[in-house]
């Protein structure tokens, strides 16, 4: 059996976004700059920020970042969907980093082993994979090391189940950890795909709504009717646990779009949020 390389082999630089250093540089920092934001009143928690290829969703996920724009953090927490099949719920990296254009980040191997032992504590297993394809966790990286002030490691979470089950033994294990390390979490999804534009706006309106009341019982409830979709409805609800167990209950849609402002096609379209979870100025820890 051939060893595990140190490096995840990326399998979306130069298709999904930017594979050349400089271009990508110019790319996040436009991303980033050009986004207006209002007033965040208190200290960030997390962010909801889409994971589509940069060309659709780039200039939506750059309002996300610029919420953050030179803060440092030890911990960065990515939570996503798996695209992918894989027999085991809750799965992540079995390489030491990850890489893109722009460098290497580490994944933080002690947070890792703290959370493998906090799952098991409730009869659950977080599966390492070599080599996966998944994209909705990389996307975000290069946003994080143009924004971001300094050096921080990763803790990469995909999920294949995103039942109420999981979100709660989930949010359960990672708690110590955003106590422990001063953390950002990420929840990487997107909102509706392929419905006409007018019933996309609709549903993604109902989705956002459920972050800003900062439910994560909300978002799973409209994940489960169908009055809203977003295929990191768990790691958004995950994000949601964690930041109102913190006391980070307030949260603000920063933008949204839709793939058709990109194509010009109407008729089946993906959504896309951007949105911020943040402490009560009052309360902010």
């Amino acid at each position: 059996m051939a060893p595990i390389a140190e490096i995840r082999p990326s399998p979306i630089a130069g298709t999904w976004y930017s594979g050349n250093a400089r271009e990508l540089v110019e790319q996040m920092d436009a991303f980033i700059s050009q986004a207006r934001l209002p007033k965040i009143p208190g200290k960030v928690f997390g962010l909801l920020a889409p994971h589509a290829g940069h060309r659709y969703s780039g200039a939506t996920a750059g309002y996300a970042y610029r919420a953050v724009q030179g803060n440092t953090y030890e911990l960065v927490i990515i939570l996503s969907p798996s695209h992918a099949y894989y027999p085991a719920e809750l799965l992540t990296s079995a390489h030491q980093y990850f890489a893109t254009p722009l460098g290497k980040i580490a994944i933080f191997q002690d947070a890792l082993a703290f959370l493998q032992q906090e799952l098991k504590k409730t009869g659950g297993e977080i599966d390492r994979v070599a080599e996966d394809e998944e994209h909705s966790i990389e996307i975000q990286l290069p946003f994080l090391q143009r924004a971001l002030k300094g050096d921080f490691s990763l803790l990469p979470v995909m999920m294949r189940s995103q039942s109420k089950e999981t979100v709660h033994q989930l949010a359960q294990a990672l708690s110590p950890l955003i106590k422990k390390y001063k953390s950002l979490v990420i929840a990487s999804s997107d909102l509706s795909h392929f419905f006409p534009l007018e019933t996309a706006n609709t549903m993604d309106s109902v989705m956002l709504k459920m972050v800003v009341d900062c439910s994560p019982e909300g978002v799973l409830a409209a994940e489960r009717n169908g009055s809203g979709s977003a295929c990191g409805a768990g790691p958004i609800a995950v994000m949601l646990t964690l930041a109102r167990e913190a006391g980070a209950t307030h949260a603000k849609v920063v933008h949204r779009s839709t793939s058709a402002e990109v194509t010009g096609d109407a008729s089946s379209v993906v959504g896309y949020g951007a949105a911020v979870i943040y402490f009560d100025k009052i309360k902010q820890i």
